[in-house]
């Protein structure tokens, strides 16, 4: 997996080989804030894709932590013998980038190209999982662990199983809302942008997703009564 000063060095030499150089009287510009790349990321995008130093270097802030809030809700439960959500975020950034001079701004909303590729780095981290079976034990620490004893694990995983089997009453589309909603805490705008719909569609489906969900917990409930 990328390193962290990997990641800033390889990005910093695709961004160079991407940018044009500027004549001596082109105006520079102020850098965009956070907000003001989510309103105008498609103008952005466009920016970072024809070298603009600038662009490229907003657009990866406003990525980063998108990026790696999806890696940990996708990847909470993998060991980290495999792999780490930020090492899978970082490797995603660089995808993305590594991309960006062939993509094409056909309609299709730009951070469903990048959730894309986050979701095929996610799933070749689950199947590295399956088929990595050895346990490794690291030397004995000198000091004291800080780490979730025994108890806490087999808590933490019960809830686990609970609400993976809760939200299996949703159907792929309402499940992946709700990660993304109230897991990854997004934004209806920014779920809709990232699944290619509507902001009140959004809502709308996760409303009923969550009436879903009460209704399917009031059953359980009922039937350990």
């Amino acid at each position: 997996m990328l390193a962290t000063m990997d990641l800033d060095e390889e990005l910093a030499a695709l961004a160079a080989s991407l940018t044009t150089a500027p004549t001596a009287t082109a105006p520079r510009r102020p850098a965009r804030g956070q907000d003001d790349v989510r309103d105008n990321l498609d103008e952005v995008v466009g920016a970072a894709i024809r070298g603009d130093h600038r662009a490229l270097d907003e657009l990866l802030r406003f990525l980063r932590p998108l990026v790696l809030r999806y890696c940990r809700a996708k990847l909470g439960r993998v060991p980290r013998s495999v792999s780490t959500a930020d090492d899978v975020a970082q490797e995603v950034c660089l995808a993305v980038f590594k991309a960006l001079p062939t993509y094409q701004q056909l309609g299709r909303p730009f951070l469903s190209f990048v959730y894309g590729i986050a979701a095929h780095k996610v799933a070749d981290v689950h199947r590295a999982n399956t088929r990595d079976k050895s346990d490794p034990t690291p030397e004995a620490p000198e000091v004291p662990t800080t780490e979730d004893g025994p108890e806490q694990l087999a808590l933490r995983h019960e809830l686990v199983e609970r609400t993976g089997a809760l939200l299996r009453v949703l159907t792929d589309r309402q499940r992946e809302i709700i990660v993304m909603r109230v897991v990854l805490g997004m934004s209806a705008q920014e779920t809709a942008t990232a699944i290619g719909t509507t902001a009140e569609a959004i809502r709308v489906a996760q409303h009923r997703a969550l009436n879903r969900l009460r209704k399917s917990l009031a059953a359980c409930r009922a039937a350990a009564a």
